[in-house]
């Protein structure tokens, strides 16, 4: 989640914030899909962004976007999503790159492996469902050609208290692969540590993955409110620069670091 969240800082705000630190913008535009509310609610108050789900309301359904939706974001925000979209997973990568603005951001984590293909679980999926057989959840599938087809071999994550189906799991070169065939320009992976944060990498797998649409443009009213939030911020660092308690406190705070580390 903290890795998420300094790849969304950094791309649209060019450094490294914790969420509590975003300025607040409202005229950077953005969509969540299924997020916590831990992030969720903040980012709410920070820019103009609204949270949906697919199960309840707000509705919202990446394979199946209204028109009047496109090009209208700077970023999409998704964690844990796309591998419970059924097939075929391009679907979404292409709607998500049609809802953003030109420069705008995808910025997302999923599972995925380092294997040379994604594992996709149903390929054949058509009209289906799940069901309760002799204690256990089965999937009923009837392909396209009729075919019934029933599956016990299920993996599922749990999503706001609920089973979700995992439909696949990535690879890495997979997901690269698809984000440029939907038009993404530019697909980053976020493998650095970050320690101030504690973001501290376990694995080189499964890692927040950013795609842009284009390059990197803020809208007119974006670029302005950010440069006047910064402008504040500077302003306001000036005006403190010329208290004496800070300037005092400035003092004791590196006689004290010195006195830590023995430095004379």
């Amino acid at each position: 989640m903290r890795g998420l969240l300094l790849a969304l800082s950094q791309e649209l705000l060019g450094t490294n914030l914790a969420l509590p630190e975003f300025p607040r913008i409202k005229s950077l535009r953005g969509l969540g899909l299924s997020d916590s509310p831990q992030y969720a609610d903040l980012l709410a108050e920070k820019l103009d962004y609204r949270n949906t789900f697919f199960h309840r309301e707000p509705y919202f359904d990446i394979t199946r976007v209204d028109e009047g939706q496109l090009g209208r974001y700077d970023f999409v925000l998704a964690s844990e999503v796309f591998e419970h979209v059924p097939p075929p997973a391009e679907v979404a990568f292409a709607n998500a790159f049609r809802l953003l603005r030109e420069g705008g951001v995808l910025v997302f984590t999923v599972p995925y492996s380092l294997d040379p293909a994604t594992a996709e679980r149903f390929p054949g999926l058509h009209e289906y469902g799940l069901a309760r057989v002799g204690g256990s959840t089965v999937l009923v599938n009837r392909t396209r050609e009729g075919e019934l087809r029933v599956t016990d071999d299920l993996v599922f994550h749990m999503s706001f208290g609920d089973p979700a189906l995992e439909m696949r799991e990535f690879s890495e070169a997979d997901l690269k692969s698809r984000l440029v065939a939907a038009g993404f320009s530019e697909v980053r992976i976020f493998s650095e540590d970050y320690a101030p944060y504690g973001i501290v990498r376990a694995e080189n797998w499964s890692l927040p993955i950013v795609a842009r649409k284009g390059r990197f443009a803020l809208s007119r009213d974006a670029a302005r409110d950010i440069l006047e939030h910064w402008q504040a911020m500077d302003r306001s660092m000036r005006r403190l620069g010329r208290s004496w308690w800070f300037r005092i406190g400035r003092k004791l705070g590196r006689v004290y670091a010195r006195s830590r580390t023995g430095a004379g």
